[in-house]
């Protein structure tokens, strides 16, 4: 039973190249596995994985086929419970009418980025938020990020992951893991760490 009211979305377009260039990016594999385990650890109630592209699609119903429906869900099935969490979307908009048809309302839109602002809600704000019952849909983007137009029609831009060094390029299901670990992930306050 999910704990949160907490979705997540992974967009292959409309996204950025590193000419800032909007493109549709190819759906890796590692991505899905690596991100919907991510999701089922955390209590994410669905990722939603957007493209348009046909091809893409297939791919990805060919991949969490073969671990939810296929000889890879019996021979695992902690990894078939993590992929069931996978649904395709065309696009955003899909993706955000299918929670309000979950929840019966539209959930706030938080959208991902590398790119600091000083208008950024905080991890921090974020979490309470959640906490507090708030349904959210936390999109990510691959290849350079979300293009500027998605970017602009979320509710909030997430202030970025920061680390310890300049450099400043996580693979986005790096970031993920460490986004949903700070917005639903067990308080370190008063821990012996």
């Amino acid at each position: 039973m999910p704990i949160t009211e907490l979705y997540m979305a992974l967009v292959h377009y409309p996204v950025t190249n590193k000419n800032g260039e909007t493109i549709a990016s190819a759906v890796t594999n590692l991505d899905l596995h690596d991100m919907a385990r991510s999701c089922k650890t955390y209590g994410v109630r669905r990722l939603f994985v957007i493209t348009p592209l046909e091809d893409q699609k297939r791919l990805v119903e060919r991949i969490a086929g073969h671990w939810t429906k296929g000889v890879g869900g019996m021979h695992n099935p902690d990894r078939k419970e993590a992929l069931s969490l996978i649904h395709l979307c065309h696009d955003m908009e899909e993706a955000v009418e299918a929670v309000k048809e979950d929840l019966g309302c539209r959930p706030m839109v938080v959208a991902t980025t590398a790119r600091s602002s000083e208008q950024a809600l905080s991890h921090g704000s974020l979490r309470a938020m959640i906490s507090g019952g708030q349904a959210c849909l936390l999109v990510f983007g691959t290849a350079w990020g979300l293009a500027e137009p998605l970017m602009l029609s979320a509710d909030r831009i997430l202030e970025p992951v920061r680390g310890a060094a300049a450099y400043n390029h996580l693979s986005v299901r790096s970031a993920a893991a460490i986004l949903l670990d700070r917005l639903v992930g067990e308080p370190l306050e008063g821990k012996d760490i």
